[in-house]
């Protein structure tokens, strides 16, 4: 009877498995399904949801750390790859995801916050140093650590997936109990977005973003370098020695950091240029041309000469934090089963500005009771031809 029950369960778990695998049929538009992706050491369970369209895009995202697992695109012939980096197992994301954040939710502050303090209605708040001097990506077990508590949210030609975290009080330092939600949304576009909202009890600081790593030519085929790069800003926020900003906003112009035309992300990454050698290539927030604060403009546009495939990047963030995964050593091996190697993809964080409760000239990130804080991001993928 045991073997017969067996056989049941794993005919099951087969049936389950096609019905998340299965195509979206376009006369019904995007499709959603969902399948255990294992569980934390105290038994808590993480699931993996899985949106697909009609034209060929797939993107699986993790219950913990809201992370994006995978996502597929076609190229310009049709063919389809996932252009995400990350692991293939719960058990990696738990112990080497910590220094990458490989496609996580960043949070309670995306980014650094100098000497892991800041002061905040004449209250100076202490939080975990955890990158050199400095406290960064919301401290030893930020957002990207947590389980999300996921629903499924369905739209006229779309599908999607909210997940929520509420952050208590004092929660790596930070005051106010923090409810945090992100949306994630597929439709019949080749495009996701992502909606994040944020609530609190009390004064507080939030920075939420997105830590994907991206090569459009496909997860563990090599570097990034040869991605064609163009960048809507025109000025960024240079670094000292610890890569807190300075508080200047910088022009590009002049400098490898002009992006205002397209550039090959390796063109210039080992130019000999103080900012370059300080982040050991690109890792550096720009200030994005926006007409008025919150408007959504289109940040950055990618293009991928072989694949022909590309990605425009839109936010309503001030901010974007380009990274050229300056510190893969080889020593993580992806989804694929390739190592990844220093500049084997590029990351595009939307944001405010690194730092910023401790530079007033900088947006605020200040968030009080009876506020909300939103923000959109839209990645969105097509071909050249």
């Amino acid at each position: 009877m045991k073997s017969l029950h067996a056989a049941g369960n794993a005919v099951l778990l087969a049936a389950a498995a096609l019905l998340v695998a299965a195509p979206a049929d376009a006369a019904q538009g995007p499709s959603i399904g969902k399948e255990s992706f294992g569980k934390l050491a105290d038994g808590t369970r993480v699931d993996r949801y899985t949106l697909r369209n009609a034209h060929g895009m797939r993107v699986r995202i993790l219950t913990y750390g809201g992370i994006i697992q995978m996502l597929d695109v076609p190229d310009r012939k049709g063919r389809e790859a996932n252009v995400a980096l990350g692991f293939a197992t719960l058990k990696d994301y738990v112990d080497k995801n910590g220094g990458p954040y490989f496609g996580a939710l960043i949070g309670r502050y995306a980014n650094r916050i100098a000497k892991g303090r800041f002061t905040l209605d004449g209250k100076t708040y202490r939080l975990p140093v955890n990158n050199g001097p400095n406290s960064l990506h919301g401290g030893i077990k930020g957002f990207n650590t947590k389980v999300w508590k996921a629903t499924v949210v369905r739209g006229r030609g779309t599908v999607g997936l909210r997940l929520t975290y509420v952050s208590k009080a004092g929660e790596e330092g930070y005051p106010g109990t923090l409810t945090t939600s992100v949306t994630y949304t597929l439709g019949t576009a080749n495009r996701l977005r992502l909606d994040y909202r944020a609530t609190t009890d009390k004064a507080t600081i939030v920075n939420l973003t997105n830590h994907s790593y991206f090569n459009l030519a496909g997860e563990g085929t090599g570097d990034a370098y040869g991605h064609l790069l163009q960048v809507n800003a025109s000025r960024y926020t240079p670094t000292d020695s610890t890569q807190i900003p300075t508080g200047k906003l910088a022009p590009v112009k002049g400098t490898p950091f002009d992006f205002t035309r397209p550039h090959t992300i390796g063109e210039r990454i080992r130019a000999n240029d103080p900012q370059l050698l300080v982040g050991h290539g690109y890792d550096h927030n720009f200030v994005l041309n926006q007409r008025r604060p919150g408007e959504p403009v289109l940040a950055a546009t990618v293009t991928e000469p072989r694949s022909g495939r590309v990605l425009r990047l839109s936010t309503t963030q001030p901010g974007v934090q380009l990274y050229t995964g300056n510190y893969l050593d080889g020593s993580l091996i992806g989804t694929s089963g390739h190592a990844y190697r220093q500049g084997d993809a590029f990351a595009l964080e939307t944001q405010h500005f690194p730092d910023s409760p401790n530079h007033p000239n900088f947006p605020s990130t200040v968030l009080r009771p009876g506020q909300v804080f939103t923000s959109t991001t839209t990645y969105a993928f097509s071909t050249t031809r």
